[in-house]
């Protein structure tokens, strides 16, 4: 029962936000766009440095190398949840909105530059490489954070609504609906740190590219 309820309330979420979904993703969208942009502006140097860097962790890779899952999933929940903490304050700031804007472009800057740079140096082979490597757990990474995105924009609206134009009444009840949905996406992120600390580095073993 929980879990149709809760697959309930997403998807009125969903559909009552899809306007903003659609901006969330445009804006997505257009971060990976300009990380991949970013790719061509580096110098030959820079180029060099990154190809150095990931040649150690190619070779990391190949010879079992590779960091303890459990120190790497921690790292990884880690960072999700710093990430997903600092949404969440900024969602019930009046003005956090544009703060969460630009995080889910940052997210999609550094996923287009990730894959950009392995496909403008390694061509197929980094294609097929950066797509074991970073797309299994941002199937869920991403959509998490859109969601939350999503919501801490429309709490923060209705926030500033509230407080500087319309000061109705309580707005708890949005407050908690907000911090379940948010919770709701950390349980997710668990899931996506588990793919990513121990499925991803199996897939990368097994195609690992040669520089």
């Amino acid at each position: 029962m929980k879990k149709k309820a809760i697959r309930r309330t997403l998807q009125f979420h969903v559909q009552n936000q899809m306007s903003l979904y659609l901006f969330v993703g445009v804006l997505f969208i257009m971060g990976v766009i300009f990380g991949a942009f970013i790719v061509n502006t580096l110098s030959p140097v820079q180029k060099d440095n990154l190809l150095a860097y990931l040649g150690h962790f190619f070779q990391g890779l190949n010879g079992e190398g590779i960091a303890d899952p459990k120190i790497s999933f921690q790292h990884s929940l880690g960072g999700h949840f710093k990430t997903l903490g600092l949404m969440w304050l900024l969602g019930i700031s009046v003005i956090g909105m544009p703060f969460i804007v630009v995080m889910i472009f940052l997210k999609g800057l550094v996923i287009g530059f990730t894959v950009g740079f392995l496909v403008s140096q390694l061509s197929w082979d980094g294609l097929w490489f950066s797509f074991l490597a970073v797309v299994p757990h941002n199937l869920l990474t991403v959509p998490a954070l859109m969601i939350v995105a999503v919501s801490g924009i429309t709490f923060s609206v209705l926030l500033a609504k509230n407080r500087l134009i319309q000061r109705r009444g309580t707005i708890y009840p949005q407050f908690l609906s907000y911090s379940v949905l948010v919770t709701a996406m950390a349980c997710v992120l668990v899931v996506s740190s588990l793919l990513e600390a121990y499925l991803s580095p199996k897939l990368m073993q097994m195609v690992v590219p040669e520089l």
